[in-house]
């Protein structure tokens, strides 16, 4: 057993392999140091900061006291393909473990862990370093650079507290009785994915005694509040490349400005700060149903409507993606083609 060990990596994302790998270290280790550095390409779909991948380590290893985990934006690893394409400058080497040891006030005598196939593992390197090389099982089911490549390819391979931030949220918009709801559930069931739902629907039942009689402008800050926290617990039990959201903060502010006349500065701020990924907007070309708590029933007060959300959309500058089959079984294939090429990138989708 060591007295402490070091990791360094870029972890992003972090996948099950380097889980293994961290354990396995752990298990030699009385303490485990982990340090993460920026990825010199990351991927452009997907915005993570050196933070997230802190929180990914911290919430994996929270019950591991034994393991600690550190950042750093000054120490850069060569970014390659595979282990073949890497040339180890022995100088440069030991200046970057140096002053990692030195910021960390590690013990002399601390160990870094490689995987077994790493070129610093080799004998002639490993021996001129200024700290000892242990070696970790080679990982072989886990290909880290296809992972980062293509994280949605490899979902099963990501780790659970990464996927909050690999998933994509898709907002399921549109009028009263436009067959929002059923298409968020029949999109989940096909990709096996969480969901939201639209919490003023929910705010009505659970504040309001099951009738908008009593809604008032003080409401729709609560509601929004709500749909924040339902669409953020939604993404981080992500088991899908996509999460679906039942309608979005914009349609609450249609409400309020339907309703109230003016604009909710707090539902604005949820707009604009808690941006949905994808945005799908159902025509309101369908029937009009009462359920007994629906209230723009008209063709006037449905057209208006729409044409309010459309106002909205435009004022936060967020795209949509239109479907406007009155069919319902023909919106639920279009929403589809649209989510298969947004998120799953089929090129012969949308």
């Amino acid at each position: 057993m060591y007295e402490s060990g070091l990791m360094i990596g870029h972890f992003e994302p972090l996948h099950l392999g380097q889980m293994r790998s961290i354990l396995d270290a752990a298990g030699q280790a009385k303490t485990l140091h982990i340090v993460i550095m920026m990825h010199p390409a990351p991927h452009p779909d997907f915005n993570i900061t050196l933070q997230d991948k802190a929180r990914w380590l911290q919430m994996a290893c929270a019950d591991l006291p034994f393991i600690h985990i550190h950042t750093t934006d000054e120490i850069e690893l060569p970014l390659h393909e595979s282990f073949a394409d890497v040339s180890i400058d022995i100088v440069a080497s030991n200046a970057k473990l140096q002053r990692l040891k030195d910021a960390l006030g590690l013990p002399t005598e601390t160990v870094l862990f490689v995987a077994e196939n790493h070129p610093l593992a080799q004998s002639d390197i490993s021996g001129q370093l200024v700290m000892p090389v242990v070696t970790t099982p080679l990982q072989s089911e886990f290909d880290s650079y296809a992972i980062a490549r293509n994280p949605v390819a490899h979902w099963s391979a990501l780790h659970p507290q990464v996927r909050g931030d690999y998933t994509k949220t898709v907002a399921i918009v549109g009028g009263e009785s436009s067959g929002k709801t059923t298409l968020v559930h029949k999109l989940a069931n096909y990709y096996g994915s969480s969901f939201a739902l639209e919490m003023g629907r929910l705010y009505v039942g659970t504040d309001l005694g099951g009738s908008e009689i009593g809604l008032q402008y003080s409401d729709y800050g609560p509601i929004a509040l709500n749909h924040a926290q339902a669409i953020r617990a939604a993404a981080a039990r992500a088991t899908a490349p996509v999460t679906i959201i039942d309608t979005d903060f914009v349609t609450t502010q249609a409400f309020c400005e339907e309703y109230e006349g003016r604009t909710h500065p707090f539902v604005s701020a949820c707009i604009d700060e808690f941006r949905l990924d994808h945005t799908i907007m159902l025509d309101n070309n369908t029937p009009w149903v009462d359920d007994g708590m629906r209230s723009l029933g008209t063709p006037e007060a449905r057209g208006r409507f729409e044409q309010r959300l459309l106002d909205i959309f435009a004022r936060h500058d967020i795209e949509l993606h239109m479907i406007d089959q009155p069919d319902y079984d023909a919106r639920y294939q279009q929403a589809l083609l649209i989510i298969d090429k947004l998120i799953y990138g089929n090129p012969n989708s949308g």
